[in-house]
């Protein structure tokens, strides 16, 4: 692949049945055009026992496929459990995505990439994590066209990401909403958040869809769609689009991005022909015009 902007499958955050993301995960490797996978959990580390086992195999499988994997770990570490899970991670020979600042330790000077959930919106944050190892750092959802601009002058050496499709990720709690919504506490949660495979949408008392919740974790309920703003990203000096993967054709999905970063069909077109892949699942980017973030295109809320 050598188009300058390269494809990236983030880390699955729902939770899937281990069969089901291990079919996932050999399809990408067999058929979707992207240069890297993320696995690992991220959201709730309940789910970890599930998929973890299988993590080596799948690894093996993408990499011989010729695709980069990054190990991605917790959006929040609560326990010593959690933290030994964390600095195991970073003994595992593949490259580790930190979502918590309280990963940085465990790194101990390896290179790692900075994810998401870090809040890292400013380019003195940017220049600590360089000097801390970091190679690559994926922005944070909420950061505007504007806001990543100057982060992009001065990232140096580190490769800058941004999540490009999916359910924008918006927080993280200690406590889980998934549970709590069928009556159940965050310890007996009776893992009820597999029944919600692409999460599960939360109405406003105006019966609006704006969120979904996933286990711990509040998300947008629309997917993120700037294949129109390539041309952007390219300027801008962003190096990476994210994928998030939802419960749809993200093969699919990876082909739109592919064809479009490689000049096939323009950016336009990939934007509409994701729309025939995603279905009534609503568009935004607000955040990226320095808006509401539910909002799409020249919409008004």
């Amino acid at each position: 692949m050598t188009s300058s902007l390269k494809i990236s499958i983030g880390p699955l955050l729902f939770h899937w049945t281990p069969e089901q993301r291990r079919d996932f995960y050999f399809r990408l490797a067999d058929e979707a055009p992207v240069d890297t996978v993320h696995l690992g959990e991220v959201v709730c580390s309940k789910r970890s026992p599930f998929f973890d086992p299988m993590i080596p195999e799948v690894a093996e499988r993408l990499q011989k496929a010729g695709k980069e994997v990054v190990l991605s770990t917790l959006a929040l570490v609560t326990s010593k459990r959690e933290m030994e899970a964390l600095e195991g991670a970073t003994e595992s020979g593949l490259l580790v995505e930190i979502n918590d600042v309280a990963g940085v330790p465990a790194v101990k000077g390896q290179p790692f990439v900075v994810g998401p959930y870090i809040n890292l919106f400013n380019e003195d944050t940017l220049k600590v994590f360089a000097g801390l190892g970091a190679v690559r750092a994926c922005l944070h959802v909420e950061l505007s066209s504007q806001a990543a601009r100057l982060l992009s002058g001065a990232k140096g050496r580190v490769e800058l990401e941004m999540i490009a499709f999916g359910r924008l990720p918006l927080s993280v709690s200690a406590r889980c909403y998934h549970a709590r919504a069928h009556g159940l506490a965050k310890d007996s949660c009776q893992y009820v958040c597999e029944s919600d495979a692409d999460g599960k949408p939360v109405d406003t008392l105006d019966g609006r869809n704006i969120l979904v919740v996933n286990g711990t974790e509040t998300m947008s309920h629309g997917y993120v769609n700037l294949a129109a703003k390539l041309p952007e990203l390219r300027e801008i000096g962003i190096g990476r689009v994210r994928l998030s993967p939802q419960k749809t054709d993200m093969v699919a999905i990876a082909k739109i991005w592919r064809d479009a970063i490689d000049d096939r069909i323009s950016p336009d077109e990939a934007a509409a022909a994701l729309r025939t892949v995603c279905g009534d699942v609503p568009f935004v980017d607000g955040y990226w015009q320095g808006r509401e973030g539910l909002v799409w295109g020249e919409d008004e809320i």
